[in-house]
């Protein structure tokens, strides 16, 4: 039976209500699942288990962090946290410690699904926020130039000279998420950035970091080619150097150690690894990657290498195969996929023919 116009497109609308319904119970599904999870307790990982509680989290009217006490012999009494505080930043805590959800039952549950936001299977805020973003020296120091989050967060909106505005802290985290992820931007209003920025704020408060300070723990303590000896950041010299120094942790190729699934160094190369937009990498920003390894490299012997072997450490991994970035466009983008697949297998079996070469 033929239909009139006025009931087909009664039909259609009907329709379409229908799917609109659908979608907002769906949404509504999500949105309830994820206040359920707000409201449960939080399983934290190992390393943030030990650091809250050096730090004496707990739900109070006051918070009295013991770190400065030891510090100082003084109480510092600040604004306590409600108990749904203390879950956020725990939660916020496991995301900086365990982004891929290696210690998580259900990564969609646990760590608001994040792996949504990057590409590749070894990536972790970790990795360069190190000390779960509260690297210290072995004297309890903040350590000098390593992108310490609480140190980050006081600096509030902070002018970037890559992009030429002013950046509040949600939108600096977006960015490790593009180039240091190698992956996507979240939403600002997502709960994993709300989570990380409730975590670095409890930072700030435990360490005593005040508002708009500028501490030398926040960021990396750049190192620029007038530091040196001006004899030019050399391929040969780095790749001799990243064998000596780096290769026992992050692989002879820079593809990162996993052992039982389980992230031990990262890669820094390779399709895991940072992109070629990143401010990691050495041809984008000569002075970050450099700095970041002269502070914070080999693990253990922090501070050992001298400006020039961190410039040739930089030049040499910048120059291995990753994944190239948002500006890069497809051909360069295909010739890095083309490179990552082809390059790891072609030297391993040059390096055997001369291992067993008589």
């Amino acid at each position: 039976m033929d239909l009139s116009p006025r009931a087909v497109k009664i039909i259609q609308i009907g329709l379409l209500l229908a799917l609109l319904a659908s979608l907002y119970s769906v949404a509504q599904s999500y949105h309830a699942e994820r206040a359920l999870i707000r409201q449960n307790a939080v399983t934290l990982t190992p390393g943030c288990k030990a650091k809250l509680s050096a730090y004496g989290l707990q739900p109070g009217d006051v918070y009295i962090s013991p770190y400065i006490q030891q510090k100082t012999g003084q109480q510092v009494v600040r604004q306590g946290y409600s108990a749904e505080d203390v879950r956020a930043i725990e939660r916020g805590c496991n995301i900086i410690d365990d982004l891929q959800g290696q210690h998580a039952e259900n990564n969609r549950l646990e760590r608001w699904n994040s792996t949504r936001f990057v590409r590749g299977n070894q990536t972790s805020c970790d990795h360069c926020h190190q000390g779960i973003g509260d690297k210290q020296t072995p004297d309890a120091e903040p350590q000098i130039g390593s992108l310490s989050l609480g140190a980050s967060w006081v600096m509030a909106d902070m002018y970037d000279r890559f992009t030429g505005i002013l950046l509040p802290y949600e939108l600096r985290q977006m960015q490790c998420f593009i180039n240091s992820s190698n992956g996507f931007k979240p939403n600002i209003a997502d709960d994993l950035i709300g989570d990380v920025t409730a975590y670095s704020r409890f930072l700030s408060a435990a360490l005593d970091l005040r508002i708009g300070n500028r501490y030398p723990e926040q960021g990396i303590d750049e190192v620029t080619a007038s530091m040196t000896d001006k004899r030019g950041d050399d391929y040969v010299r780095g790749q001799s150097l990243y064998r000596d120094k780096c290769a026992q942790c992050h692989g002879r190729q820079g593809l990162g150690t996993v052992v039982d699934k389980q992230v031990l160094f990262p890669a820094v190369a390779g399709p895991d690894a940072f992109n070629l937009q990143s401010r990691n990498n050495f041809s984008f920003v000569s002075t970050i990657l450099p700095g970041f390894i002269c502070r914070n490299m080999p693990l253990g012997q922090e501070g050992t290498l001298e400006p020039q072997e961190c410039r040739d450490i930089a030049f040499y991994i910048s120059n291995l195969p990753r994944p190239a970035g948002d500006k890069q466009g497809p051909l360069a983008a295909a010739w890095q996929q083309v490179m990552m697949f082809v390059m790891p297998p072609l030297v391993a079996a040059v390096e055997n023919f001369h291992a067993n070469k008589p």
